[in-house]
């Protein structure tokens, strides 16, 4: 079939359509493409987005092992995605991790289709052949990083220029994450769920339970917080889930026992109305022990005027000003982080408004999601020549850095 060049195929591939910021990405671009005219495809091994994809115009095609690292089966998928790039006359592929990378890198070669990869990770070079791996993320006709800290990586450590980088960050989807959005309804659900008392200030820490994301860390601060105000009330949720396999959750609530925190934490598991959670919320904490590539949560809680308190690095420095939108503390000081967290719960409303104000404005002006799927749509219209993107809502697209 012939595409006509203002309505263009293409086709993002990554492991599965689970959850996660990757999958989340996919979707709000395959409902970009499909909004601008264009047909969008979606390959991977499949998972429980699959409708949700589709419920927006979009086509999924199941490609299995898609995730693999097994050389031979990278070189057989290749050989797959060719096949399937020709009958389907796509026209640029957009790869999101690293083995799905290595696959669309050898198809477009053999096709010589546009190439495009998004950098949402840390993917760190900590053993042998590992920068190698890494590398085909960094091989794009045009490379997005999701931050200014990642683009600085990628134009360091992998050498893309400014030719080809192009920073895009992720955004909150500002009609689901906004005070005017969720009822209150909604809030005294969830507070019920979680059992809070009725005007007990609640501290939310979003993420997945896993050691870097700073939950013990966060655990410590709490039990300083304790001490120095023991007559202080306030409930903190943990709302994430823990991997399957994994006994970090156990240790977390033994570890809460042990502080004598057992009153104060709820472990909440996965949050389905995240926006609620937030409205909820007198403070949201993320205190990351790693950098954060992004950190969309953040973004999300100052969305939702929500004063939060990140630690101070990786993409946290270009989301929080310290004292105007957020607080920021050092990694892993315990110390900082609980006269943070005592400085929100003492501070007068007034001030928390104007922070919780200021917050918002700076997302509606830098990180919205649909600032990031035009600023993507303009890196393909660079490949192509085509005119997805509308000029008039594209706050990223010059945004680069330098090699």
């Amino acid at each position: 079939m012939t595409i006509p060049p203002h309505s263009p195929v293409i086709l993002q591939i990554l492991p599965a359509l689970e959850q996660g910021g990757v999958e989340r990405g996919t979707l709000e671009m395959a409902d970009a493409i499909t909004q601008a005219g264009g047909t969008a495809l979606v390959m991977s091994a499949g998972g429980r987005l699959v409708p949700s994809l589709e419920r927006l115009g979009a086509q999924h095609h199941t490609l299995p092992r898609c995730g693999s690292k097994n050389p031979l089966t990278i070189l057989r998928n290749a050989g797959t995605l060719a096949r399937f790039i020709r009958q389907n006359n796509v026209a640029l592929v957009h790869a999101r991790s690293r083995a799905p990378a290595w696959v669309a890198r050898l198809a477009c070669n053999r096709t010589g289709t546009p190439f495009v990869t998004t950098w949402h990770g840390v993917h760190a070079n900590n053993f042998p052949g590992k920068k190698r791996y890494n590398a085909v993320l960094a091989s794009g006709d045009r490379v997005i990083a999701i931050s200014q800290h990642i683009g600085q990586r990628l134009a360091q450590e992998y050498h893309v220029g400014s030719d080809r980088l192009r920073v895009i960050p992720r955004g909150a989807d500002i009609t689901q994450f906004s005070p005017d959005a969720v009822s209150g309804q909604r809030v005294h659900r969830l507070g019920e769920s979680w059992d809070v008392p009725a005007g007990v200030p609640v501290l939310l820490m979003p993420g997945r339970l896993t050691e870097w994301k700073g939950q013990r860390f966060l655990l410590d601060a709490l039990a300083r917080v304790k001490q120095t105000a023991p007559l202080m009330s306030w409930v903190c949720v943990f709302a994430g889930s823990c991997p399957p396999g994994h006994a970090y959750g156990e240790a977390l609530v033994a570890h809460a026992r042990t502080l004598g925190l057992t009153e104060q934490v709820r472990f909440a598991g996965h949050c389905q109305d995240m926006p609620a959670a937030m409205a909820l919320a007198a403070l949201v904490i993320i205190p990351s022990l790693r950098p954060e590539p992004f950190g969309r949560v953040v973004v999300e809680a100052q969305a939702m005027s929500r004063p939060v308190i990140v630690t101070a690095h990786g993409a946290a420095l270009e989301t929080v000003q310290h004292g105007l939108t957020g607080l920021s503390v050092p990694p892993g000081d315990v110390q900082a982080l609980a006269e943070a967290i005592a400085s929100i719960l003492h501070a007068p409303p007034e001030a928390l408004h104007a922070m919780g104000e200021a917050a918002r404005a700076t997302v509606l002006a830098h990180y919205t999601t649909h600032a990031m799927q035009q600023a993507t749509l303009s890196v393909y219209d660079e490949l192509l020549g085509t005119s997805l993107h509308k000029n008039e809502a594209a706050p990223f697209q010059d945004q680069s850095v330098a090699g």
